[in-house]
C-alpha cells in the first residue's frame, strides 16, 4: 500500500469574521434548544431527546468557542502590532550624535 502524497500545496486558510461566525452559530444552537423545549414530551415519547440535548451541548460548546476565537483574534492583533512596531524601529534612522 503506497503512502498518499499531496500533488499540490495546500491553500492559505480563509480569514473572515470568525468571532461573529462562531457567535452566530452559538445563538442558533441556543435558539434551537429553546424552540424544542415546549416539545420535550413529544421528543421523550419518541425516544428522540438527544435532539434537544444536542442543541444544548452545541450552545455550551459554542460559548467555549467564542472564548477561544476572541483570544485567538486578540493574539493575532497583538502579533501584527508587534511586527509593525519592529518594522518601524528598523526603518527609523539612528539619532545623530553631537
Amino acid at each position: 500500500m503506497a503512502k498518499w502524497t499531496a500533488k499540490h500545496e495546500a491553500p492559505e486558510p480563509l480569514e473572515g469574521p470568525v468571532v461573529a461566525t462562531v457567535t452566530g452559530g452559538t445563538i442558533l444552537w441556543f435558539a434551537m434548544f429553546v424552540v424544542q423545549l415546549p416539545f420535550y414530551g413529544w421528543f421523550a415519547d419518541r425516544d428522540l431527546l438527544w435532539w434537544v440535548w444536542t442543541c444544548a451541548a452545541g450552545g455550551f460548546l459554542g460559548l467555549i468557542g467564542i472564548w477561544y476565537v476572541r483570544g485567538r483574534d486578540a493574539a493575532l492583533k497583538r502579533h501584527a502590532a508587534a511586527e509593525r512596531a519592529a518594522g518601524a524601529e528598523q526603518s527609523d534612522p539612528p539619532p545623530a550624535g553631537d
